[in-house]
């Protein structure tokens, strides 16, 4: 039982700092050659934080533990909506102010309906993973032709702030390779203990996956978060949350998917999918900014709101395991 718990919580440990390492040598490597501002917070930033995610899910479908590949992407999903952005908007009210995030939060909200409607046969398929994947190639291609324009926008005055002051190319790929390795072996480390868990506490991998997984892989993007709005740079803190969500639902499932097909357990459509889908509704209806200044914002008494409806899935997780 020790090694096990160990194991969770030195991967964890890992993963974060690997996770974190990773990110900035990407986009210390993405500006040394010149990539646009805003093109790094939309790839680098917002699906790299994604990484710790798509490294478990992807490992967990090889070793045949698909209850954790999903439970991983969409109980991720959730936490970065109502535990980290609730967190992140009770701490400092977030601002949304980038055009380009307004433009991904209905696409975001196609998304997540999307994958819903594949699910309904409870089963994932390879044609369904097909249709995530190629989902996913169609939002990159849309990322860099937005990510390459020349008009301004706040997300990229916020990532030149944000990002890491040039350091040598060779320092950024140190962080970049080395993150990378660290990120595979500590999601290695992760699986194993979190399966042995689940099999010692007689509890579905899927229930594991939604919680102790998910919370820990959104670790990257809570501090992330956390930090960007104490610095006023709302419009990373929101981004992590959207661009993560986008890569977790099309990538993350979608690798899993391709791997070993599978089937869903019907919690994961009634349950775990009805909230993720709520929370993403909840999130363009107040990210969106429907407002005259054309500006969406996340004040403290939603931040609330979110957090108590992650206090309340919680609950729900702990009863039905």
């Amino acid at each position: 039982m020790i090694l096990p718990i160990l194991a969770v919580v030195g991967g964890l440990i890992v993963l974060v700092i690997s996770s974190d390492r990773f990110v900035d040598g990407a986009a210390a490597t993405a500006r040394f050659f010149g990539m646009p501002s805003l093109l790094i917070g939309m790839v680098i930033v917002g699906f790299g934080t994604s990484s710790p995610e798509i490294v478990v899910s992807t490992l967990s479908a090889l070793q045949g533990s698909p209850g954790i590949a999903i439970g991983n992407a969409y109980g991720s999903n959730i936490a970065n909506i109502a535990l980290i952005l609730g967190l992140t908007a009770l701490l400092n009210p977030v601002q949304v102010s980038s055009k380009i995030l307004r433009k991904e939060l209905p696409i975001l909200t196609f998304v997540t309906l999307l994958s819903v409607a594949l699910l309904l046969d409870l089963e994932l398929s390879l044609f369904d993973a097909a249709l995530l994947l190629l989902l996913l190639a169609l939002l990159m291609v849309w990322t860099f032709f937005n990510g390459l324009k020349k008009e301004p926008d706040a997300l990229a005055d916020d990532i030149e702030r944000a990002v890491p002051k040039p350091i040598s190319l060779r320092r950024a790929i140190l962080y970049l390779v080395f993150g990378l390795l660290f990120l595979i072996l500590s999601s290695r480390l992760l699986v194993w203990g979190a399966v042995e868990i689940a099999q010692i506490f007689g509890v579905s991998d899927l229930i594991i996956g939604l919680t102790i997984v998910a919370v820990g892989t959104s670790l990257p993007e809570l501090a992330s978060s956390i930090l960007a709005a104490k610095k006023g740079e709302h419009d990373i803190a929101i981004g992590n949350v959207i661009g993560s969500n986008l890569f977790n639902t099309t990538a993350v499932v979608g690798v899993a998917g391709a791997i070993k097909p599978f089937t869903v357990d019907s919690l994961v459509l009634s349950r775990d999918m009805v909230v993720m889908t709520i929370l993403t509704i909840s999130l363009f209806i107040i990210g969106y900014g429907f407002r005259k200044n054309r500006q969406g914002r996340v004040n403290r008494f939603e931040g609330a709101g979110l957090l108590i409806m992650y206090a309340i899935y919680t609950t729900v997780l702990i009863f039905t395991a």
